[in-house]
């Protein structure tokens, strides 16, 4: 059963930041996920000027949580390394590529209940330090078996129940909507020129909170994303092989860049902002989550989107920017046919084909970014949404205050 909500009272956003994202084995690659959701959180705690003692809870998205030896501890380290006092409950949530929106839905749903009046949500992967494995050989392994060692990242992004990978599920969409393989090249390269042009415009500022990093110069400021490649071209693209089906549409260019990063989205009650002083940046109208045929994952934005429409009262004609992450050109070409809105509202300053896709972190980054797009432009909704590995969906819909 779908699952779509039109909140009963007001939750606010109140502060959305994001780290730049690093490319794999890049920049970021020695920040554990956990460094990478303090220096976001730290960053949006500034941003709106809340004290630490004031936020009542901490829920923070992760998939890859062998990354670090601290991953386990990862939301309760958050909150301890950035100054909540220690009665402060923390969570970790992996509803896997919509965690970081579910992180959002956990908090909303904290309010909602009279749990919390302030929550710190996110969501962060570190790729790059997601480990290789050897199973089945701590109780010993027979005489003459050689151990397979498992690229633990690589492998999570097969579904072992469809036995199916991420790249097929979207190939199959491609099929089932008549995508093509010029389609996806030309979405490619309109998420690289689109981000590109965001970037030029210092578009992306407010949303990202630089990191410092050490070099043999001295400290130096990351201030953007590292993975775009705004020089690609259609003829560039054209000569990429395909990844996962002869004569398919998925290459390496027309996918989501494997990447590191955070992102942090403060909300908080009505009363909440009020009592601090906060200046709330959009409220949250309402959310969808949905299943899907795994076959067909990328596809789960559609019914996601639609259950909380269908809640909401909002219609997609009144809503002025969709963000749908990019984890495929085919998937997310398949789901705007799917729904019938036009290019002109769609991830208008690219997305994760160019800039990437930090699994948890994404739905975060896509939050920030659009809460301060609607702000910047002057418009009124948004729609934030992201498929999901194993067949689902989840999509939040936000108004500019």
């Amino acid at each position: 059963m779908s699952v779509g909500n039109a909140l009963a009272k007001g939750v606010f956003v109140v502060a959305a930041k994001r780290t730049p994202f690093g490319t794999f084995g890049g920049s970021l690659k020695g920040h554990s996920p956990v460094d990478l959701q303090v220096l976001a959180s730290q960053s949006a705690i500034a941003s709106c000027g809340i004290s630490p003692e004031n936020i009542s809870s901490v829920c923070i998205g992760n998939v890859l949580n062998a990354s670090s030896p601290d991953a386990p501890y990862l939301a309760r380290h958050v909150a301890l390394r950035c100054g909540l006092p220690i009665p402060t409950p923390a969570l970790i949530v992996n509803r896997l590529c919509g965690s970081g929106f579910q992180s959002i839905v956990n908090g909303v749903q904290e309010i909602l209940v009279g749990d919390s009046d302030v929550v710190l949500s996110g969501g962060t992967d570190n790729m790059s330090a997601c480990p290789y494995a050897v199973r089945d050989i701590r109780f010993g392994t027979r005489l003459g078996v050689d151990p397979k060692l498992e690229d633990m990242m690589w492998t999570s992004l097969t579904d072992m129940l469809a036995k199916t990978p991420m790249g097929v599920t979207a190939e199959n969409l491609a099929e089932k909507y008549g995508i093509t393989r010029e389609e996806c090249d030309a979405f490619a390269v309109r998420s690289q020129q689109t981000w590109a042009a965001a970037a030029a415009a210092g578009h992306f500022a407010d949303e990202i909170g630089p990191v410092t990093l050490k070099s043999k110069k001295g400290p130096i400021e990351m201030t953007l994303d590292e993975h775009p490649k705004p020089k690609a071209t259609i003829e560039a693209l054209a000569k990429l092989p395909t990844v996962f089906k002869k004569g398919g549409v998925v290459t390496a260019g027309s996918a989501s860049g494997i990447c590191d990063g955070a992102g942090a989205v403060i909300i908080a009650s009505e009363e909440a902002v009020t009592k601090h002083g906060l200046t709330p940046l959009a409220r949250i109208v309402g959310y969808g989550v949905a299943g899907c045929e795994p076959s067909i994952m990328g596809i789960g934005p559609v019914p996601a989107i639609g259950a909380m429409l269908e809640k909401t009262g909002v219609s997609l004609g009144e809503v002025d920017q969709i963000e749908i992450n990019e984890a495929f050109a085919a998937q997310a070409l398949s789901c705007q046919k799917a729904l019938d809105f036009p290019t002109e509202k769609f991830n208008t300053c690219g997305g994760a084909i160019a800039l990437g896709h930090p699994l948890a972190a994404s739905g975060a980054r896509i939050s920030a970014h659009l809460v301060h797009k609607l702000r910047r432009e002057g418009q009124k909704y948004g729609i934030g949404s992201a498929c999901i590995g194993g067949g689902q969906g989840i999509a939040l819909l936000f108004e500019k205050m």
